[in-house]
């Protein structure tokens, strides 16, 4: 092993924070989850919303990014992006995605394993409507996981749209761009625990109900 390697493999982090039991999670787990994300809020943690969503082509070969978290809804979570973006068109041809959380100073981890929808029209327009100018002016112009010469391209088309809608200040949602639904069908909160003993308490779908088990760490 080299010495790169053995200092790699010497970091360590004891989590012994707090735990997680069968006993204390509720029988929901969008509320399980809503209940977390917010004492991560209370917690100060950084980019609580951050998420890491996994999705795959039609020949199974997976990718991951990181995207923002914008609502949680009875049945699911929300974001939105492009829908011509390389995600965008892998969840719409393979709508079967998997969606990590991970906030390390709570040492907890969330996964989600969800089918994926397009949100109703009104629920991007409405979000659409909320953003910051300049985030509205950029879904437009930029050609999302397109090839593009130089930064210059993406500047010159962000330029062409201002002028465009200098003289409203209403820029309508452009159509290639919305949000998905994340309807999970199994989901695991991790605590992490001393001795890599980790607590992991999973939510399995079943019918209108769910199925809550432990599993080992």
């Amino acid at each position: 092993m080299s010495i790169v390697h053995k200092e790699i493999a010497a970091i360590r982090e004891d989590y012994a924070k707090s735990s997680l039991n069968e006993n204390d999670v509720l029988s929901n787990p969008i509320d399980q989850f809503s209940k977390w994300f917010h004492e991560a809020v209370a917690s100060e943690v950084t980019e609580p919303t951050a998420m890491v969503v996994s999705s795959a082509d039609l020949n199974g070969r997976p990718s991951s990014r990181v995207v923002l978290l914008k609502d949680i809804k009875s049945n699911g979570i929300s974001f939105f992006t492009n829908y011509n973006s390389r995600k965008g068109q892998e969840m719409i041809s393979n709508p079967f995605v998997s969606v990590l959380f991970f906030w390390p100073e709570l040492q907890r981890q969330v996964r989600f394993e969800a089918e994926v929808e397009k949100l109703p029209e009104e629920d991007s327009n409405e979000y659409y409507a909320s953003r910051p100018r300049g985030s509205q002016l950029g879904a437009i112009a930029s050609p999302q996981s397109e090839v593009i010469a130089n930064r210059k391209v993406l500047e010159d088309r962000v330029e062409a749209v201002e002028k465009e809608f200098e003289e409203t200040t209403h820029i309508p949602r452009p159509t290639f761009w919305g949000g998905f639904l994340l309807k999970p069908y199994r989901m695991e909160f991790w605590q992490g625990r001393s001795s890599r003993l980790h607590d992991r308490i999973v939510y399995e779908k079943q019918a209108d109900d769910w199925k809550i088990i432990r599993i080992a760490p």
